[in-house]
């Protein structure tokens, strides 16, 4: 499944999903610059590949990332796929939730993929061709316990995709999300670490708690999720659209 060549920039960029996303990409010909506020992972990410170049960049900021593309159009060309990866998640019951607990999901979540796609929209409407693909996640599809605040921001992530996508939809721009249950990667192992810690069970029996709800019972590959990005970039991807796509093994 070979891309026509395109500037992709894809947040998150420097470990996890996101690396796997950009080196796809990358590897179907594509410019791909990578986003993040750590500068060490990007540079590690980017020197993996020819086609992939790095800034530091939170995406929280409209002013940041409107900036950030003014300087990578000028090198690269307009922006023809955003792949809002960035995202932040923790996990608390909802009587000692705070309201900071909520805003600071929703800074990164919900507006940081706000922001990566809106100063990208006037380079795809010119192009008459664009793709916006959020990875949200199958909290943006039901309810979890103990991630309110999380499962909000990705419910919001969810609805920003559908009504984008109409409105897009006869500017040649497609808006998806890709909604996977637990990923191998470093959040999910964060997340091991404080369940082991919090309840002194065994690396193996946390894994477990997790992965019980994916019929297959193992956790998703971030390469998974790259391939649907990559399919979703395809030309012949075009009427998919205002989806939210679910890598679960059959939980949803």
């Amino acid at each position: 499944m070979i891309l026509d060549k395109k500037h992709a920039v894809v947040s998150g960029g420097g470990s996890g999903v996101g690396e796997a996303i950009a080196l796809k990409l990358a590897d179907e010909s594509n410019l791909v610059t990578i986003l993040g506020r750590r500068q060490e992972p990007l540079k590690n990410v980017a020197n993996k590949h020819k086609n992939i170049s790095w800034r530091v960049c939170d995406v929280s900021n409209s002013d940041e990332v409107n900036n950030c593309y003014k300087d990578i159009r000028s090198a690269y060309g307009n922006i023809n796929i955003v792949v809002a990866n960035a995202g932040v998640a923790n996990s608390k019951p909802f009587h000692k939730m705070s309201v900071s607990d909520i805003t600071s999901l929703m800074e990164v979540n919900l507006i940081g993929v706000f922001n990566t796609f809106q100063h990208a929209f006037m380079d795809m409407k010119a192009d008459n061709w664009g793709r916006m693909i959020s990875i949200a996640s199958t909290a943006g599809l039901k309810g979890y316990s103990y991630v309110s605040a999380y499962t909000a921001s990705k419910h919001a992530v969810v609805g920003l995709t559908k009504s984008l996508a109409l409105e897009l939809a006869s500017k040649g721009i497609t808006v998806n999300s890709i909604c996977p249950s637990y990923i191998d990667t470093p959040m999910t192992d964060r997340t091991i670490k404080n369940i082991t810690e919090l309840t002194h069970i065994s690396k193996e029996e946390a894994i477990e708690e997790l992965v019980k709800l994916n019929p297959q019972k193992r956790l998703i590959k971030p390469i998974e999720v790259a391939k649907v990005v990559s399919w979703l970039c395809n030309k012949n991807s075009s009427s998919i659209n205002g989806q939210n796509i679910p890598i679960a093994g059959g939980e949803i």
